[in-house]
């Protein structure tokens, strides 16, 4: 059972924009030395609305083949066109991804039903097990719990990752699916670790991409029911949480790898550099958290 922290890994690029592959490459290496639990690549922390088919398929395929098993890797194969998030997934299947992580479809607003239709179409075009994704703040629609029961009794969709920061319907959703099987994740650093504590099974972390060994050890915490230490590494962590989102991600979290030395400032358009005026924040959330000097 995939569990603990999994990394919601940023794509790194030249500053002309092309995928820098050799930082790829270090990237996903850092996360195997660090205690990363498993691997999303080209989720939305990963830019793939930005890349042509041919990119995204070669970053999923590329983390594949150097992670070679060692840890899981969930391959980003959402879209807001059900046939291209059936395609993606199908490529995943192909080259060995062990399951895929699949967005809500953003700007098109679907009902309830059409999200299940979509949902049920993703999962029914390959068997590779499917995690739902739900962030309402970034997508303009919201998965609802009933909806997720719902989906949830599909065979091939196996989680969710909530992104709400909503413990109360999260908790909520993990009473209604005791004893299922079906798995749900954070997808909110901030609220990460009560969400654990609160029987969840892990974290798809923004912040683990920068500080993996520490949100490892916090996942393992709260799994645990250790929410004294879970919560002491927290707080190491909190100006984390929050400076990684001073502008839109991964626009701080890319800035950050940059002067950890991990990658390039590379990013693409319409998403910019991190303004200069929150340099010192992030910086200084890195300190604090003792990831740099």
């Amino acid at each position: 059972m995939i569990k603990g922290s999994i990394v919601a890994l940023v794509t790194p690029m030249t500053t002309s924009g092309e995928i820098d592959w050799e930082a790829l490459h270090r990237l996903v290496e850092f996360h195997l030395e660090n205690g990363t639990d498993a691997i999303v690549a080209a989720g939305t922390t990963g830019e793939p609305t930005t890349m042509s088919f041919d990119e995204h398929f070669d970053v999923i395929r590329k983390v594949v083949e150097q992670v070679n098993g060692r840890i899981p890797v969930i391959a980003g194969t959402g879209a807001n066109s059900t046939s291209e998030a059936v395609e993606l997934t199908k490529y995943a299947k192909k080259v060995g991804a062990d399951y895929c992580l699949s967005v809500t479809p953003y700007y098109n607003k679907p009902t309830q039903e059409g999200l299940y239709q979509h949902f049920k179409a993703v999962a029914e075009a390959s068997d590779l097990p499917v995690i739902l994704y739900n962030v309402p703040g970034r997508t303009a629609v919201d998965l609802h719990n009933e909806t997720v029961v719902r989906l949830s009794k599909l065979d091939n969709i196996i989680a969710i990752k909530d992104a709400t920061g909503d413990l109360e319907r999260g908790k909520e959703l993990m009473d209604r699916l005791e004893g299922s099987g079906f798995l749900l994740f954070s997808g909110d650093d901030l609220t990460a670790a009560d969400f654990i504590l609160l029987g969840g099974n892990g974290n798809i972390s923004v912040t683990a991409n920068v500080a993996p060994r520490q949100m490892s050890e916090l996942c393992a915490a709260a799994l645990s029911g250790d929410a004294t230490t879970a919560h002491q590494i927290n707080t190491r962590v909190m100006s984390l949480h929050r400076s990684l989102f001073v502008e839109s991600n991964p626009i701080p979290v890319k800035w950050a790898l940059h002067e950890m030395g991990m990658i390039e400032t590379g990013i693409r358009l319409p998403l910019t550099v991190l303004s200069p005026q929150y340099h010192a924040t992030v910086r200084q959330a890195l300190q604090h958290a003792g990831i740099i000097g």
